[in-house]
């Protein structure tokens, strides 16, 4: 009996050692230090004083959040500005003119965290208005025309206005001067539809006249090329007999085409760090 007694406790404690050994092995097995993927198809929306970062979401089950970093080039350190559970970020202290390169780290609960992810995008904040108002340059001298650069309604014969509005006989025209361009890009839902300033296809200048202009449509958005190199965009949402209602957006840096950042290509080549640090 005290044998069988014996072996039974030893069967017993066989048993729990083995159960203690399986769960130590399951426990190590499980062990979680595995990063999660770099988010991907990044998109930013450059804005005024601001840039809007949206990416897919990720699929892991530990999903945690996502750190956003940022760089003034791709290459390189970037830092950190801030972290989200959402797959949507708004950087508030973008500067307007300062050209900006963003990368989206994801992370998990036990603090793994991906690489940065590979797509390159980038952004230059820019300045814009909203419900802006002209008036007919022939009845409404002072107030017919408006500067970008001044962020300012001005005679439409002042030395900083870029466009002033028109009713001729009941037709609409928005003019500029000989040595500024000008385009309808048609139709668009917003006034962040067009992307970039176009190479080509601007308004001729009128024979025998020192303007240009083009016929003005409520939701068409126009672009246009000041006589001191910068772009701008605006788009009617009202016309009445004697105004126009328009958004604008205005890119401060000669020469650069970008009135709001889309740029999506994948890069994976280079190798970019990151240094935590929220301070721009």
């Amino acid at each position: 009996m005290k044998n069988k007694m014996k072996q039974f406790a030893l069967v017993i404690f066989l048993s729990a050692l083995m159960i203690f050994n399986a769960c130590k092995e399951e426990n190590s097995i499980f062990y979680d230090d595995t990063p999660p993927d770099p988010p991907t198809d990044l998109f930013v929306l450059a804005g005024d004083n601001r840039v809007d970062i949206t990416w897919d979401h990720n699929y892991e089950g530990d999903l945690a959040g996502y750190n956003i970093y940022y760089n003034t080039e791709y290459d390189g350190k970037y830092t950190l500005i801030g972290t989200t559970e959402d797959n949507y970020f708004i950087d508030y202290d973008a500067v307007n003119g300062d050209l900006y390169y963003y990368a989206i780290a994801a992370f998990d609960f036990n603090g793994n965290e991906s690489e940065l992810s590979y797509d390159v995008v980038y952004a230059i904040a820019r300045p814009e208005g909203f419900n802006e108002i002209i008036f007919d340059f022939v009845k409404f001298e002072s107030t017919s025309g408006y500067g970008f650069e001044e962020y300012s309604v001005l005679p439409y014969n002042d030395e900083g206005t870029d466009i002033f509005f028109e009713n001729y006989e009941g037709t609409f025209w928005v003019n500029v001067w000989a040595d500024t361009e000008i385009q309808d890009m048609g139709e668009t839902e917003d006034i962040y539809a067009i992307t970039e300033a176009p190479l080509s296809g601007w308004v001729p200048l009128v024979e025998d006249e020192n303007v240009k202009y083009v016929q003005v449509e409520i939701g068409h958005t126009y672009i246009v090329s000041t006589n001191r190199n910068h772009y701008a965009k605006f788009r009617v949402s009202e016309i009445t007999g004697q105004r126009m209602v328009f958004d604008w957006a205005f890119q401060l840096n000669p020469g650069v085409k970008l009135l709001k950042s889309d740029s999506r290509k994948g890069k994976d080549s280079v190798k970019r760090t990151t240094v935590i640090n929220h301070t721009k």
